[in-house]
């Protein structure tokens, strides 16, 4: 995308709260998961991000997505404000593009990593995130302090913050965002060959939307995500840990992320030990013995700086 065409439609993206955006915010976040997970994580140095298609709010990034498209092009504003039926042709060509090659190439390889906004005071965790994601209480939340991520220019991470929403305020949202495109079209001097690039840039913010909103219903788990989008890695630092897992919901591409300095994307002695604030133990495994054995386990995998940050869950709350 050419600069001046970037200019014009940068303020798609003004609704945006930068404060609630990382690097603006550094807040703790909390990865709720198993013990044998954990233990994963520990011994391949490794953690790993999925694709949002296989998530459990099954409207996630199919509902932005496909919702935004449908509006696009039943939109009669924007065809209006291309002026004539040649140059409103070559935006919604060069839309429709942008969206199948998303759907087709990229898709594929778009991943997440979902977590919990943490307070710094808490050293119990959430219920609601022990039931859902940690093993009903027998798991652990690894709370990481976000102050140590770096912050670079080249966007193969992003992390923001979760916004929920209702199915009518996301179709609001879409129809707002499409009403302001099609003033932005109406500015004089865009050049005919520039109209692609402006149906990209759409495109990207209505894409960037689903992958941070999320079903009002999820509001309790305060989430924040880590997104990587293979599309914009092009010096490929990531490529070698795109993967694969077999698990409950069959065989899933996956983000194999591994916590060690990437020249560049990275801060040099970036580590797993670095980034992790406190391993608290789940409220329904929280007892001497367990606590004792998690302390072995970080011995004998050559993590025993984290002994220290380990504490037990002090919920009243046992799994059936």
């Amino acid at each position: 995308m050419s600069p001046a065409i970037g200019k014009v439609f940068n303020s798609l993206w003004s609704d945006i709260n930068s404060a609630e955006t990382f690097p603006d915010s550094k807040p703790l976040l909390s990865h709720y998961t198993s013990i044998e997970v954990l233990e994963n994580i520990l011994t391949t140095n490794e953690i790993w991000f999925s694709n949002p298609l296989f998530m459990n709010d099954l409207e996630e990034l199919r509902f932005g997505l496909n919702e935004g498209a449908a509006a696009f092009n039943a939109h009669s504003g924007i065809r209006d404000a291309c002026g004539t039926e040649d140059r409103y042709t070559i935006l919604r060509e060069g839309f429709n593009r942008s969206f199948r090659e998303f759907e087709m190439v990229h898709a594929f390889d778009t991943y997440v990593l979902c977590l919990s906004e943490h307070d710094p005071d808490d050293s119990d965790g959430l219920l609601s995130m022990w039931r859902g994601y940690g093993n009903n209480g027998n798991g652990v939340a690894i709370v990481m302090d976000t102050q140590h991520v770096n912050v670079v220019d080249v966007p193969v991470l992003i992390l923001s913050k979760v916004s929920y929403k209702s199915p009518n305020e996301r179709f609001s949202w879409i129809k707002a965002k499409l009403d302001e495109f099609a003033l932005l079209l109406k500015q004089p001097g865009l050049p005919a060959d520039g109209l692609p690039a402006a149906a990209f840039a759409l495109l990207e913010r209505i894409k960037t939307f689903a992958l941070f909103t999320k079903h009002h219903g999820f509001r309790e788990e305060k989430e924040w995500r880590f997104a990587h989008l293979k599309q914009y890695d092009h010096a490929n630092h990531l490529k070698g840990m795109l993967g694969y897992a077999i698990g409950k919901r069959g065989l899933e591409p996956k983000l194999k992320y591994k916590l060690a300095p990437i020249d560049g994307i990275t801060a040099p002695d970036l580590s797993l030990e670095k980034l992790v604030h406190q391993i608290i133990l789940g409220p329904s495994a929280s007892h001497q013995l367990a606590a004792r054995t998690l302390e072995r386990m970080f011995v004998q995998l050559g993590r025993g700086a984290l002994v220290e940050r380990m504490c037990l869950s002090s919920t009243p709350f046992r799994a059936v």
